[in-house]
Formats: structure tokens, sequence, C-alpha cells
């Protein structure tokens, strides 16, 4: 199943790159519709709610998930570890990717967050979604029944639930939601297929 996705994740997130590029950053029509709603849609209570939601994405939330997915999987402190590591990995490639094709943001004065640097791919929805998918591999390989569910369920909410609030707080296009999500899929998905020899954990 792995294997399957990997060819199809990886062709997605080119075609969302190369267009990206092709525009020279510039956002899509449906990037500048689906924004102008966002902000014309953003009562206070939902507002703070998608603040405390956002934060999660990026400092200790995702690297604990990682760890605890290392930790699930290989029962040692060194799996912790080399999940933490490869999360941190993934978020430096995606540091330089934002910093190589220097998207701008969409205007400052819709944001209801403070945000840096540039917009494609959005550095917390790739962070949150590489360590959501790093707990599904995991729940996957080690957890079966109603708890392998509930730990799959709540990981890709968490995931899917950070990136929209990048979009509702006005930091980012969905394109670049899109690109954070593609891209946390496609590395997860690569080094779980490289992971699958003869007595490794699928």
């Amino acid at each position: 199943m792995i294997l399957r996705a990997v060819v199809p994740v990886l062709l997605a997130l080119a075609a969302v790159f190369a267009a990206v590029l092709a525009r020279h950053g510039q956002p899509f029509g449906v990037d500048r519709a689906l924004h102008d709603w966002c902000v014309a849609h953003r009562p206070g209570a939902v507002r703070d709610a998608a603040v405390v939601v956002t934060s999660t994405g990026v400092g200790v939330v995702p690297y604990a998930v990682a760890a605890g997915a290392g930790m699930l999987v290989y029962r040692r402190v060194r799996g912790a570890v080399g999940a933490a590591l490869f999360l941190l990995v993934v978020a430096v490639v995606r540091r330089v990717l934002a910093d190589a094709i220097e998207r701008p943001r969409p205007s400052a004065a819709d944001w209801a967050v403070h945000a840096g640097g540039f917009a494609f791919p959005s550095g917390h929805t790739t962070t949150a979604a590489t360590a959501a998918g790093l707990l599904v591999w995991a729940a996957c390989a080690q957890l079966r029944g109603p708890r392998r569910t509930i730990v799959v369920a709540a990981a890709v909410t968490w995931a899917v639930a950070v990136g929209v609030t990048r979009i509702w707080l006005g930091v980012h296009w969905p394109s670049d939601v899109v690109g954070g999500w593609l891209l946390a899929a496609g590395a997860v998905a690569v080094t779980a297929a490289a992971l699958r020899r003869p007595g490794a954990p699928r």
C-alpha cells in the first residue's frame, strides 16, 4: 500500500511545485477567493480557537508526536530520537525550498497572527503533517482494532486542522498548505517504503 502511494504523491507534489514556480509565486485564482472568504468570515471565538490549533504546528508538540511514533515502533529511545531528527530534516528541507521559491505571503493586513519567512510550502502544515504521518505509520505497524482507528483519525484530523488554520488566519495561500501536506506525505511515504525490508516494521 505504501509503495503504491509513493508515485502518485510525488507526482502531485512535483505538479504543485511546478505550477507555483510557473506563476513566479503569484497566487492562483482559487487562492485569492478562499483567502478573501476566510478573512471575511472570522468571528472572534473561531479565530481564537484557530490560533490555539495553529500553535501546535511548530515547537514541542510535533516533535513530541514524532518521538512518540518512533518509540511506538522501535520500543527504544533511539527510535524516538531518530523520528524527531527525521522531522527536523524535513523542516530544514522545507525551509530551503521556501527560501529558493520566495513566494510572498498574503498581505499582512489580513493576518490574525504573526508570521515570518516565505509562504510556500507552509512550515506549520509541513511540520504537523509530517509528525502526523509518522504517527499514522507507527499506528498501522503496531496497533490493531479501535486503538489504531482512533490514533489514525486523531493524527489526520490534527494535520488537516493545522493546515486549515493557516489559511483561516490569513497567513498562507491555500496552495501553500496543499504543498505542505504533499511534501510531508511524500517524505513519510518514501521513508516508510525504504524501511520495508525483511524484519522491518511495515
